[in-house]
């Protein structure tokens, strides 16, 4: 039939099944069926000729079957009625699935084995895995049987996992790097510490940032002081030489460490190189910062090294770095070297581990150190984990007795960049405790010069409090003015009130209404029971024992029996109880405390108010604050205040660094 209205499709068969064009061959139908022994079937089967559980074991029943009408929303409801959520449809396409989805809940599942525009073989998957998913039984061994497939063991706990993206990664397109910095207006640090690099627009200082992190660079694990992840002092002077190159100072002339920095083991920090403008000395001051990276955008900046930098260059000392191993020099033991500063708090992986030989000649200590085979090294200048490990020769050739980290740098010069091995001298300066270090390549070319280096013990009490960037910032409850809002206030109930508050509210608010009690309010039913009521709580000129327990005790119980009246009466469903307290801060800062527990359990019915020495013109402020949903409110001299987080140290807080042990 053509219907002009509605969407046909012919059917490309080659009778006309269920319809009067088939009764001229039932009588032959019939026939041709009756020497073929029918059997029950073994699964129970929903007949699309009647719309219920049949056995089709007759003739009769297929020659009905050839004639009558399919039934096929009357075997869908059957089907469901039995409990039937899931439905596979076996065709050639998923025509019949769509008709069980219009005859169906929303919940039920139905999978077509085949569709007319996919491949067959990647279709019947999908179905078989989609059925898989909601708990259908599937032989996968028959599937796969011949194919060489086996089954492998998989995390049986859904939170331990890992991460399989690459990592390591400022390279664009890569890890946290993603994307160019270019389109933000910044230039590219092309740094591994260092992201990317801007110049101020009303001055000459310069500005770097990257972010640090265990997932970006795994190689921080590798240094590990009482137990957490410190970023190398060595990475702080490689953070300021590479500013220094930004701004054509390539001499560090000091830096100090003034707050380790520790590196969370999830997350990460934010860090943010500054170069200040040049001084009258000709110098720029240098000064590195750090802030967890999940921190709001007017989070704290903890300072952790300060310096200065120059354009001064400076020569290695050292001359005989071509002759190796050094001429008259006596081998040191380091076998038990890294298992002693493990014991003493100071964990190196294998990339600190760096020491190949170690060798003293009077006050002279010369070493040869390497980064591990395939270590990449470039972008650094020099790779802080080398300088680093330059240094432990120091504690093989006699220590610093106490756990030590760098504090303070002077006279630093990058020579040639990129090594991943150096010969080294170091050198005892007399005039105070500190070490010369220069660096060689293995060819006896220099690498780098500091001309003094100062170290100073830590303990882990002293670490523990280092880093707010790897501790997150801090909280405090501060009470915090609220802005006037010009929502309209509701009717009030005042209840158990004297007549001074009563006055003050009756100044504040147009339409109030007084009661004894929340029994008199329930017990007013001419009307509806009013938005706000307020229900005044007193310590002050009770009976009870005039010590302060005993004050606060009888008054939470008060209030106590207030809230349970208050969620008992149906007719306050639609309206808020306000608490409110006069006079001791003791007793008060218990109620509120106590209110707010109700009003988390009861949303939006519950809130309370400080009112000491309130005026009609603060109280009206701070009902109207109540009623545009405060929960906690007080009146404080002339304006409304209510309890709110803020950041401990405020905004611009640099931290006060380390109480670094020893001298100096």
């Amino acid at each position: 039939a053509a219907l002009p209205d509605r969407r046909t499709t012919r059917l490309r068969v080659s009778h006309a099944f269920h319809s009067p064009l088939m009764d001229p061959m039932l009588a032959d139908f019939a026939q041709a069926l009756s020497g073929i022994t029918f059997h029950p079937p073994r699964i129970p089967l929903v007949s699309n000729l009647t719309g219920a559980l049949v056995a089709p074991d007759t003739a009769e029943y297929w020659v009905r079957h050839v004639r009558e009408t399919v039934r096929f929303a009357d075997g869908i409801r059957t089907l469901t009625d039995h409990g039937v959520t899931r439905f596979l449809e076996i065709g050639p396409d998923g025509v019949l699935s769509a008709l069980v989805q219009q005859s169906v809940a929303d919940e039920t599942l139905v999978v077509p084995v085949l569709r007319r525009d996919r491949p067959e073989e990647s279709a019947a998957l999908a179905a078989l895995a989609q059925l898989f998913t909601v708990g259908v039984s599937v032989d996968w061994s028959a599937l796969f049987s011949g194919t060489g497939a086996r089954l492998v063991d998989v995390p049986t706990y859904p939170f331990q996992h890992h991460n399989y993206w690459p990592v390591g990664g400022y390279i664009t397109g890569i890890g946290t790097g993603s994307g160019d910095v270019r389109a933000a207006g910044l230039a590219a640090a092309d740094h591994p510490l260092l992201r990317a690099a801007v110049s101020l627009a009303d001055s000459d200082d310069v500005v770097l940032s990257g972010r640090l992190s265990l997932a970006t660079h795994p190689w921080l694990a590798d240094h590990v002081v009482f137990g957490r992840v410190v970023v190398p002092g060595t990475a702080f002077v490689e953070l300021a030489v590479r500013a220094g190159d930004e701004v054509g100072f390539g001499t560090l002339d000091d830096l100090t460490v003034s707050t380790p920095l520790v590196v969370p083991d999830t997350g990460a920090v934010q860090i943010q190189v500054r170069v200040a403008e040049t001084d009258d000395a000709g110098r720029r001051a240098v000064t590195v910062y750090a802030r967890p990276d999940d921190a709001a955008g007017d989070a704290p900046w903890t300072q952790h090294a300060a310096g200065v930098l120059s354009d001064e260059a400076l020569r290695s000392e050292w001359t005989g770095a071509a002759q190796w191993p050094p001429a008259g020099a006596e081998a040191v033991e380091t076998g038990e070297l890294y298992d002693d500063l493990a014991d003493a708090g100071l964990t190196y992986g294998p990339l600190f581990q760096g020491l190949r030989g170690v060798w003293r000649r009077g006050a002279e200590v010369f070493a040869e150190v390497a980064l591990p085979a395939g270590t990449d090294a470039g972008g650094f200048g020099l790779h802080p984990a080398l300088l680093d490990a330059t240094l432990h020769a120091v504690a093989a050739a006699g220590g610093t007795g106490d756990p030590a980290l760098p504090f303070s740098w002077e006279g630093v010069s990058l020579l040639a960049s990129g090594a991943t091995e150096v010969r080294a001298r170091l050198v005892r300066r007399d005039d105070r405790d500190a070490v010369a270090v220069d660096l060689a390549d293995a060819d006896g070319r220099p690498v780098a010069r500091v001309a003094a280096l100062v170290v100073r013990p830590v303990t882990s009490e002293q670490l523990g409090g280092a880093s707010a960037a790897a501790d997150g910032a801090l909280f405090r409850v501060d009470w915090t003015e609220i802005p006037e809002t010009s929502a309209e206030l509701p009717a009030v109930a005042l209840v158990g009130a004297d007549e001074t508050l009563g006055g003050v509210v009756r100044d504040a608010v147009a339409d109030v209404q007084s009661y004894a009690d929340l029994d008199e309010l329930a017990a007013d039913v001419e009307g509806p029971v009013p938005g706000l009521v307020v229900a005044e709580v007193r310590a002050v000129g009770d009976t009870v024992a005039e010590d302060v327990d005993g004050r606060t005790h009888a008054v939470v119980a008060r209030v106590l029996a207030l809230v349970q009246a208050w969620v008992a009466e149906e007719r306050f469903r639609g309206a808020r109880l306000v608490v409110l307290t006069r006079g001791s801060a003791v007793v008060s800062a218990a109620v509120h405390g106590f209110v707010r527990s109700a009003a988390a359990e009861y949303p939006g019915r519950f809130a309370a108010l400080d009112a000491t020495d309130a005026g009609p013109d603060q109280l009206g402020a701070a009902l109207r604050a109540l009623a545009a949903d405060e929960v906690d409110v007080a009146v404080r001299g002339d304006v409304v205040v209510a309890p709110r987080l803020v950041r401990a140290g405020g905004p611009g807080s640099v931290g006060v660094g380390v109480e670094w042990a020893g001298p100096g």
